[in-house]
Order: C-alpha cells, then sequence, then structure tokens
C-alpha cells in the first residue's frame, strides 16, 4: 500500500513540474522566466542581418542594455545579410523559434504589412513613452500605413560622398564639391592616368542601387510615376549618359568590375567615391586621410538623395504582455544610448541622438544635413523584385553594350513583366 501511495505521489509531483515548465513559456518566442528559468528575466529574440563590420556595434548596444537593468535580457542573433528575408519568412511563418524583434529596412515594411505578417508598434511607443516626433519625419512617414506606426528607425542611411583628403590637397582642391560644374572640373583636375589616379571611378554595379535613384530625382526623374515604372524617361536617361561621359572623358576607368571603385578608394587611387554610411569603419582601418560630405547636386531639377533606413519591427504573433514591455524598454533605451551605432557610420534617426553633442562631434553628423531632402524606394509592394531589372540594364549600359535609352527601356519592359 505504501508503495502504490509512493509512486501515485511521484506522479503527481511529475504532472505538475510539466505543467509548470509549460507555464514558463511567453507564447512569443521569448521566455518570461529567463534563461533556463534561472535569472528570472523576461528574455527577447531580436534578430538582424548585420552579419558585416557594423555587428559589433550593434551587439555593443545590446551588450550594454542587458547590463543597465535586471528585467529583461535580450539575446541578439545576427543572421547572414544575403539570406535575412528567407530566414525570416521561414520564421514567421513558424511557432517555434520565431523572433520578437527584427531589424527591417524601410522599403520592405509595406511588403511585410501587407503580407500580414507586423504588427502595429503605436501601443509599444506610447508604452514607452516613445512619440513619432522623437524621429526624423521622413522615415516615419514612410512606415506609417493607413494610420498606423510600423517601425521605428535606427538609422538614416542616405549615399554620401566620401573623398580623398590628400589627393584634394595634391590637386589644390580646397573643398568638396557641391555642384555639377565642381563635380566635373574636381574629378578632372584630380584625375592622372599617368599615376593610375582618378578622380571618380564610376561602379557598374553596387552601389549604383543608391547613385542613379539620387541622380534621376536630382534631375526632376521618378521611378515610379504612380502606376507605372518610368526610369526610361528623358530625366533618368540623361543621368545614365551623364555617368558613361564620365568614363568616355577619362576621369573613370572603364569596364569596373563589383567594388573596384572601392580597392581603387582604398588603395588612394580612387579621389572620390559615393558610397553609404556603413564604409566608415571599413576606410578608419585602413587609415585613410578621408572627408564626408553631402553628394554634390548633379541632376538640374534639385538636389535630392536616396536613403534607406534600419527599422525595428516587431512580428505580428508577438502577443506576451511581458515581452512586448520588454520591447518598448530596449526601443527607448536605444532612442538615448545608440552612441555605437554611429561609430559604425550610420547617422541615427533618433532626435535626442542627433541633437547631442557626442553625435555632433563625430565626422558622420556631416550626413545628416541631407535628411531633410533624403528619399526612400517607391512606396510600392515587392519594389525590390520589381526594379530588379533595372541593375543588369544599368550595366549594360555603363560598360557599352547598349545605349542609355535602349539599356532602359529593356528595364522597364522586363519590370513590367515583375508586376504582373
Amino acid at each position: 500500500m505504501r508503495k502504490k501511495w509512493s509512486s501515485l505521489l511521484t506522479l503527481v509531483i511529475m504532472v505538475a513540474l510539466v505543467m509548470a515548465g509549460c507555464g514558463g513559456q511567453s507564447g512569443s518566442g521569448g521566455q518570461s522566466s529567463g534563461e533556463g528559468g534561472k535569472s528570472g528575466k523576461t528574455e527577447l529574440l531580436f534578430w538582424s542581418p548585420f552579419s558585416g563590420a557594423d555587428g559589433p556595434f550593434m551587439k555593443q548596444i545590446v551588450d550594454r542594455y542587458n547590463a543597465s537593468q535586471d528585467q529583461y535580457s535580450v539575446k541578439f542573433v545576427i543572421q547572414p545579410n544575403g539570406e535575412y528575408y528567407k530566414q525570416l519568412d521561414v520564421a514567421l511563418s513558424a511557432a517555434k523559434d520565431r523572433p520578437d524583434l527584427v531589424i527591417m529596412h524601410l522599403d520592405q515594411i509595406p511588403t511585410y504589412q501587407n503580407k500580414g505578417q507586423l504588427q502595429a508598434i503605436d501601443e509599444i511607443a506610447a508604452n514607452a513613452g516613445l512619440s513619432k516626433s522623437d524621429y526624423v519625419e521622413a522615415a516615419i512617414d514612410y512606415a506609417t500605413i493607413e494610420g498606423k506606426w510600423y517601425g521605428i528607425p535606427l538609422d538614416i542611411h542616405p549615399l554620401v560622398m566620401y573623398y580623398n583628403e590628400d589627393l584634394f590637397e595634391k590637386a589644390g582642391i580646397a573643398s568638396p564639391p557641391t555642384t555639377r560644374e565642381e563635380f566635373e572640373n574636381a574629378t578632372q583636375q584630380l584625375t592622372d592616368q599617368g599615376a593610375g589616379v582618378y578622380g571618380y571611378v564610376v561602379p557598374t554595379l553596387w552601389p549604383q542601387q543608391f547613385i542613379f535613384p539620387t541622380l534621376v530625382w536630382q534631375n526632376g526623374g521618378e521611378l515610379w510615376n504612380g502606376s507605372d515604372v518610368a526610369y526610361n524617361s528623358p530625366e533618368a536617361v540623361e543621368m545614365v549618359e551623364w555617368l558613361r561621359s564620365l568614363i568616355d572623358m577619362g576621369v573613370s576607368p572603364a569596364n569596373v568590375q563589383q567594388d573596384g571603385e572601392n580597392t581603387l578608394f582604398l588603395q588612394g587611387k580612387n579621389a572620390i567615391q559615393f558610397n553609404g554610411p556603413w564604409m566608415k569603419s571599413q576606410f578608419d582601418e585602413a587609415g585613410l586621410n578621408y572627408g564626408v560630405a553631402p553628394v554634390p547636386q548633379i541632376g538640374k531639377a534639385k538636389q535630392a538623395v536616396y536613403g534607406g533606413s534600419h527599422n525595428f519591427a516587431v512580428p505580428r504573433d508577438v502577443t506576451d504582455e511581458n515581452v512586448l514591455a520588454g520591447i518598448g524598454d530596449f526601443l527607448k533605451y536605444v532612442a538615448s544610448n545608440s552612441l555605437d551605432w554611429a561609430e559604425s557610420g550610420q547617422a541615427l534617426a533618433a532626435k535626442p541622438m542627433l541633437e547631442s553633442e557626442e553625435f555632433k562631434a563625430l565626422p558622420q553628423s556631416a550626413i545628416a544635413e541631407s535628411f531633410s531632402y533624403v528619399q526612400f524606394a517607391p512606396d510600392v509592394l515587392n519594389w525590390p523584385t520589381i526594379s530588379e531589372p533595372i541593375w543588369g540594364e544599368l550595366n549594360n549600359a555603363l560598360l557599352g553594350k547598349k545605349p542609355a535609352q535602349q539599356a532602359m527601356d529593356d528595364a522597364v519592359a522586363k519590370s513590367r513583366q515583375a508586376i504582373k
């Protein structure tokens, strides 16, 4: 009899332990009981695509946040950049191992919101004491869909101009160019083909994804006219021809391969490079004497610059109140403690950071000068897929394989097929 009661007691204890274990799950990928149930912290799973030199800077922010308080623990996971959205799609469709917080490029937010995979963050932000007025307006406007807010911006990364200070000094150029005339004059002065030095090396592939839209908008053109792709317009074609003219004039070598312009810049043989803020750490490590400035106005119509933005977004199925509160607490911390991210070269989107003396002392603070005229990718569902044909056809034009008009006409035809 005693043995029977002992067996029954053991069974009751086992059932109780199992039920307690199930009750400890947050239901959103985090654990309200923390890591292994020992820390007592609510764990948040945070995904990012920062698999390059920028990853350690975000890790520093996460580590400092985790050390700053004892209620939440952010588990920072870096996914390979090239596979990020494929991995994210799989995770968001599964109940297990789904992230609670993700980094999402701004132009991806409309597509994921349309698929019903994001939740509005208005309430999360309000509970954390954050408001739209705390951030750069352009990014907030883009991430606000049908009156609801879906992305809190970490940064704005517009195209910027890097220039070799030593080559500028040698050529007698006192300041970076701001107009097309100044740019063309400077690149000619800076070019010394005998020494293998060029004023501006025209990339035929990346980062044309930032350069080409910038030039089109500056020249009064559009990538999307409201109902159709429009990058075969006279304004756009003129800018393709202008890029090709730099090669024909000899201020740039021909047939530049992927990253060729950056290789020459690192070697001190490319005086000017248009690229993104993320290049800063690479140039610093190389010991380059370089400057940072806004991209000159090359087009005839207005000043404009293409930009991207890393945003924090929350998957729709994250429902645990403790996890949601933790997300808000972490985002509030980042809004005033993200100088580490600025050190990676990025210009921050939170106004408290932009207005801080620490940020203003950084060279890349000049990047923020372009925020008043920054433009993002067209707010069109599946825009990355629709616009993909541009880059192969632009490459054909810059390599001289096709006339500019034909290349852009072909890009438009291929993009229209992608829309159907």
